[in-house]
């Protein structure tokens, strides 16, 4: 099986942003200045830390969906529930006047229509690809060697030993989570120490 599933593939681009990262100034061969490496590199990885929360938002509201189609079928339900969600999931941010924008979100999430429950392959593809990052940082080539194994088993193998070959583990629990989040931010306190921001 030489074809490799959409949750390997979603790890492969997800890892290439963050393994290319070093290579992104005017220095190494890139066309960013250091200002606008730091610059990039914070905004990808507060994208991250930001796109966890919102996934588990999609990620409940779908299963809510699928475990209460009869008052899922009411589109005020729906609202509420998105609400609930939100308010639980996006701690800190402000929606102050914009609450009906708020509530309505699961109506722009064209995943829960187009493709369900599939959200979610972000996320933990995201974690796999944070993991061959990190591997990346002690060992840059051993960690691009594991990654090219992985992808060229192709669908050959199931996706827990996808990742293993990447030197990552298929996990979306509290300890990778975490190490992941950890990595972000003390990475991004090294951007801001460098750029005195």
């Amino acid at each position: 099986q030489m074809l490799y599933g959409a949750e390997i593939a979603e790890v492969a681009s997800m890892s290439m942003e963050l393994l290319s990262t070093p290579y992104l100034p005017e220095t190494k061969g890139g066309f960013y200045s250091q200002e606008d490496t730091a610059r990039a590199r914070r905004e990808h990885l507060e994208g991250i830390l930001r796109f966890w929360p919102y996934m588990s938002v999609v990620d409940a509201f779908q299963l809510w969906v699928y475990e209460n189609p009869g008052a899922a079928s009411d589109p005020a339900n729906c609202d509420a529930k998105w609400g609930e969600l939100w308010k639980r999931f996006m701690v800190g941010i402000d929606t102050s006047g914009l609450e009906d924008w708020m509530v309505t979100g699961w109506q722009r999430k064209l995943h829960i229509y187009e493709a369900p429950f599939y959200y979610v392959e972000y996320g933990i593809a995201q974690l796999g690809a944070i993991q061959i990052w990190r591997n990346s940082l002690q060992d840059q080539a051993g960690a691009v060697a594991a990654y090219r194994k992985a992808l060229s088993l192709g669908g050959s193998r199931p996706l827990p030993e996808l990742f293993a070959a990447a030197g990552a583990r298929f996990a979306f629990d509290e300890t990778v989570l975490r190490e992941a989040v950890d990595l972000i931010l003390s990475t991004l306190e090294q951007l801001n120490q460098q750029e005195g921001v």
